[in-house]
């Protein structure tokens, strides 16, 4: 069934009806309505997989995707366009561009947490590039695979972007098939096996993983406002973000401030019972249930810590004084547990940080400009986002990816649409002045290499600047070739005519 379906969309891509910007618009017009025309449905699936509120859906997934579609069709004709660029002496009559152009069939492999906007937003750079894509949602947010395999054959092309379902047997048949690119998001176990198997044919991939992202709440900032903040990120969708706050690093001054401020701002966002919330999740299924559990053996939980395993509920959990090498701290919580780690200072902040893998996002809480310079330039992470936590995904300019373990490649707005093409180096040119190629053909001697090399050495060249209008005029005057050629060499080096360049050229 999986290679059926691939070799049909295979076909499909193959046939050029992927190609034409008036098609991909069309597709990612109705991607648009099949969004607005089904939230309520998709909440509904949202509600069953995840007990996730009604409100929150648009907010975290659906605003989102629109947002995608509407950029991809505005700025579409831009991203598809002939890129010029600069040119050197050998090529300044000739026509140099990159084009960027579809890959052919890609996989997306889609994520649980927020099984719409990890599956549609790879989609809709798929699409805006031109090429096919196989669409393979998680099994575990069963209501939404559901939903998402029966809405878009009905709005999209259903041979160029078909729906997989199932589990890891499928997820392994798809992987066997030579795709053009794959786009995973989820765990790094899994994304290691992505990239082996992708290895076998030499397809790119874009891993999408996670890790534990630290958050640096320094003494000295409003503790307070830096709590509400992190509590919303770390606790939204139950804690199944793979951004979320992962662990707090802060000095043991402010830990009890810091534990009183989150209790808080708990009670405030969903009561004296977050089990009665309906704001408040609960996880995926028993195993991640058990799972997360598992890593509270051993600690006193100074906020909640109560569960209830028939419903998959734990609540919104502090612990504080967690050891830096506890199994708590050696892997991704992707839960609502957070643990406070307490540090001496700004120093042992960024060691900690820079003794494990680079995470996939990097929190900071600082007034000072200083040290929030210092903490960006000496470490590094997927993405950082300072005095809040989470936003820089939101916006479609940033690239959002990983780095290290955390991931590789990186997507949103045009980053997706540059992922999912090829950038093909074109360079045009005229069978006439063959003069000008002299230099380059033997039999050679000191003239000859004097001359290649200089050209060879040229700066380049922005012909889309006055350069281009002196090399015209010097044209137009009679100016021979190379004196033109040298006319756009000093202008655009912004050097003067000076006697020994001409003589050197000459002799």
């Amino acid at each position: 069934m999986e290679r059926q379906l691939f070799q049909r969309a295979k076909e499909a891509f193959l046939s050029g009806r992927a190609r034409p910007l008036e098609f991909r618009l069309q597709q990612l017009h109705a991607l648009q309505r099949m969004i607005m025309e089904k939230e309520t449905e998709i909440s509904t699936a949202l509600k069953q997989d995840i007990n996730r509120s009604q409100y929150d859906t648009p907010l975290l997934e659906l605003i989102g995707i629109e947002n995608e579609i509407k950029l991809a069709i505005e700025k579409l004709a831009q991203w598809a366009a002939p890129r010029p660029v600069e040119k050197n002496l050998l090529t300044i009559s000739d026509e140099v561009y990159i084009q960027p152009e579809p890959l052919g069939v890609v996989l997306i492999i889609g994520a649980w947490n927020y099984p719409w906007a990890l599956t549609l937003l790879p989609l809709v750079g798929a699409i805006a590039a031109g090429n096919a894509a196989v669409v393979k949602p998680s099994e575990l947010s069963e209501c939404s695979s559901l939903l998402l395999r029966a809405l878009l054959p009905c709005y999209l092309d259903k041979d160029l972007y078909p729906v997989v379902m199932g589990g890891v047997s499928e997820t392994q048949q798809l992987l066997r098939l030579r795709f053009d690119h794959i786009f995973y998001t989820g765990g790094s176990t899994v994304g290691k096996q992505v990239m082996e198997a992708a290895a076998r044919h030499l397809t790119p991939v874009t891993l999408e993983l996670g890790g534990k992202s630290p958050c640096y709440i320094d003494k000295n900032c409003d503790v307070r406002m830096a709590c509400r903040r992190i509590t919303w990120g770390k606790f939204v969708n139950c804690g199944q973000t793979c951004i979320a706050p992962d662990y707090i690093l802060c000095e043991p001054c402010i830990q009890g401030r810091v534990v009183e401020c989150i209790r808080q701002t708990l009670l405030e966002f969903y009561g004296a019972d977050p089990k009665c919330s309906p704001d408040y999740g609960r996880i995926i299924n028993q195993h991640h249930f058990n799972r997360i559990v598992s890593l509270m053996d051993g600690y006193t939980p100074v906020v909640g810590g109560q569960s209830d395993s028939s419903q998959c509920y734990i609540a919104p959990t502090v612990l504080k004084d967690v050891p830096p090498h506890s199994r708590l701290m050696q892997e991704e919580i992707f839960g609502p547990v957070l643990p406070i780690v307490t540090v001496s200072d700004m120093d042992d902040v960024i060691n900690f940080i820079n003794e494990r893998e680079k995470p996939l996002a990097l929190y900071i809480f600082c007034s000072d400009k200083k040290a929030i310079k210092r903490m960006i330039e000496e470490t590094t992470s997927g993405g950082v986002t300072v005095n809040d936590v989470m936003m820089h995904y939101t916006l479609s300019s940033l690239p959002f990816g990983g780095v290290g373990q955390s991931g590789m490649g990186c997507y949103h707005g045009k980053h997706t649409f540059d992922q999912l093409s090829h950038h093909r180096a074109c360079l045009i040119r005229s069978l006439n002045m063959e003069s000008v190629n002299r230099a380059r053909y033997p039999p050679q001697d000191r003239r000859r290499a004097q001359r290649a090399r200089m050209a060879l050495k040229s700066p380049l060249i922005d012909t889309s600047k006055r350069t281009l209008v002196w090399a015209v005029i010097a044209t137009i005057l009679g100016i021979g070739l190379f004196i033109t050629l040298m006319v756009i060499l000093l202008i655009a080096a912004g050097l003067n005519c000076t006697c020994w360049y001409w003589r050197g050229f000459y002799n």
